[in-house]
């Protein structure tokens, strides 16, 4: 016979209720360490239920916002069964990126040829890639190759065009005033 499911070993310690349910979601948004902005979306929500009445135009205009954005943050806390966690920010990621496409043969074949040839460029090797394994390939799955394993036949001349471009890019342009 099981014992009932209220029998525990150690005394549990009292859930902090708030008094409504709105302060609860704010107590929420503080356990959870919300961002400013996420802090922001539960006081659109806040507002809507208590002030605004459950008027989205009126809440929208309140804090400056689209009522697209406002209805897209409700749905989305509405779907969710009002659990404040859906109005967290969520990544931006996108679901599916890019893998690396080049084989492990053509990687093993391509270094072979570099190797063999490390002054050529990419489209001479390409070429010889072709001929020699009878197999089309890419000069930019070539370059990646050469990137990856850093395949230059003159390292320190590399290293310093690779600084120099990175210098570059940190410095932007100055416009002439003409």
């Amino acid at each position: 016979m099981r014992k009932p499911a209220s029998f525990y070993f150690f005394k549990r310690k009292p859930i902090p209720t708030c008094p409504d349910r709105y302060g609860s979601w704010r107590t929420v948004a503080d356990l959870l360490v919300f961002g400013a902005q996420e802090r922001l979306r539960v006081e659109w929500m806040v507002f809507y239920y208590t002030v605004g009445k459950k008027n989205a135009t009126l809440t929208a205009q309140h804090f400056s916002i689209s009522r697209k954005t406002f209805h897209k943050w409700s749905r989305r806390f509405k779907d969710s069964k009002y659990d404040v966690r859906s109005l967290a920010d969520q990544s931006k990621a996108p679901r599916h990126r890019r893998k690396w496409e080049v084989t492990l043969i053509q990687e093993d074949r391509i270094r072979h040829l570099r190797n063999r040839y490390p002054y050529y460029g990419k489209k001479k090797l390409k070429v010889l890639y072709e001929k020699g394994y009878s197999e089309g390939i890419s000069t930019w799955k070539i370059e990646r190759v050469i990137r990856r394993y850093k395949l230059y036949p003159d390292k320190r001349k590399q290293e310093k065009t690779a600084r120099k471009r990175a210098q570059a890019r940190q410095k932007p342009k100055k416009e002439s005033p003409t």
